[in-house]
């Protein structure tokens, strides 16, 4: 038996357990972007989706698996990349593969990346309900998790941010969370793939660039991580990695728990009617929020905010702060502006959230908010 290179053999096996969950005929689909990640994943991908749960006493077998190609058009030989990687994916066997080319705001509140990575995910969504695939996987490798999590740091927006990327999440699945970037190049030279190198994440290119054409990540890609592997040891990205599971179990704890907080200071408005069309406020007791531990109170707010309709991209502590003071140190101060231009307020007792057209139509003028 001819020996398989062992970056080859990591990445079918990552691949080998999330197909594990799948009957026979599922569709699996794979995002893929012509990058040595996505491409080592759709060619993993395409190997083991022929032997599902194959065993030295079960033949096993096969599921259907396809990819999603996303063109943003950011760049101007975008359409030539995305129909590339459509060609390597069919040309590995997959089917079927879609195409989808997507609108990116670049003048989002939440900035360019965030509206590209909400019009992905949007078109990866629509996809799959469309082909009724059972999961979608994405090629995150462990770079890409310790980069979110120096990303995450540097916003200073908690140990969710800090928790990174979830292995799972509906129907999403990363089964590259344990390979390193590396590992994935060197899948594909294996096979002999030619992969798509994105400009943008290109450290020779990086800083010849203007400061607005370079993705944060790909900044802290090309200069920050290595200046960590040479002063902290070849072990930081995995030690980012290993960072970032252990927060995420205590993060989804905590907001666990602060929906239930959330839950019991919901008040009833019934003379909260809709404005205009609009939702009506979300009304809280202030002293149910109050009585609450500080974590468990910041993250029920947060999720207020969330469910008021402010964007979770552009909701940072600075905002969460503002709706702190308004529960315990409120003074009679005005209403709190949210990211979406929403409103918070504080009024007999209650902390109101609203969305914008509300919020700008219901708030109070802070001479006439009511001293409790």
């Amino acid at each position: 038996m001819a020996r398989v290179d062992p970056a080859l053999a990591a990445a079918r096996t990552a691949v080998r357990a999330e197909l594990a969950e799948l009957e026979r005929g599922d569709l699996v689909l794979v995002a893929c972007s012509g990058g040595a990640d996505s491409l080592a994943l759709a060619a993993a991908t395409a190997h083991e989706a022929r032997r599902v749960a194959r065993s030295v006493r079960s033949r096993g077998y096969a599921v259907r698996a396809g990819a999603v190609v996303v063109d943003h058009g950011l760049q101007a030989e975008s359409a030539d990349v995305a129909a590339r990687a459509a060609t390597q994916c069919r040309d590995l066997g997959l089917a079927p593969v879609v195409v989808r080319r997507v609108e990116v705001d670049a003048g989002a509140a939440v900035g360019l990346e965030a509206a590209a990575r909400e019009a992905r995910y949007a078109a990866l969504d629509a996809v799959a309900s469309e082909s009724g695939a059972a999961i979608v996987l994405l090629g995150h490798t462990v770079d890409d998790q310790a980069e979110s999590v120096l990303l995450g740091l540097a916003r200073g927006s908690g140990a969710r941010s800090l928790a990174g990327m979830a292995r799972r999440r509906g129907q999403y699945r990363r089964p590259f969370l344990g390979l390193r970037r590396a590992q994935t190049e060197a899948a594909c030279a294996a096979l002999g793939l030619t992969y798509w190198t994105d400009p943008t994440n290109d450290p020779a290119t990086v800083d010849q660039r203007p400061d607005q054409a370079v993705p944060m990540r790909s900044r802290v890609r090309s200069a920050v991580v290595p200046v960590l592997e040479e002063v902290l040891g070849p072990g930081v990205v995995e030690a980012l990695a290993r960072t970032a599971d252990q927060l995420r179990d205590d993060a989804d704890l905590l907001e666990g728990l602060a929906a239930d907080l959330l839950a019991a200071a919901r008040v009833r408005e019934d003379d909260e009617a809709d404005v205009e069309g609009s939702a009506p406020a979300l009304a809280l007791d202030a002293a149910a929020l109050a009585d609450a531990p500080p974590a468990l109170r910041r993250r029920a707010l947060r999720a207020a905010a969330l469910e008021a309709g402010c964007p979770a991209a552009a909701t940072t502590a600075r905002h969460v702060d503002a709706l702190d003071a308004l529960v315990v140190s409120w003074s009679g101060q005005g209403p709190a502006h949210l990211p979406g231009d929403a409103r918070a307020w504080r009024a007999c007792g209650r902390l109101f959230l609203a969305p914008a057209k509300a919020g700008r139509d219901r708030v109070p003028p802070a001479s006439a908010t009511p001293q409790e």
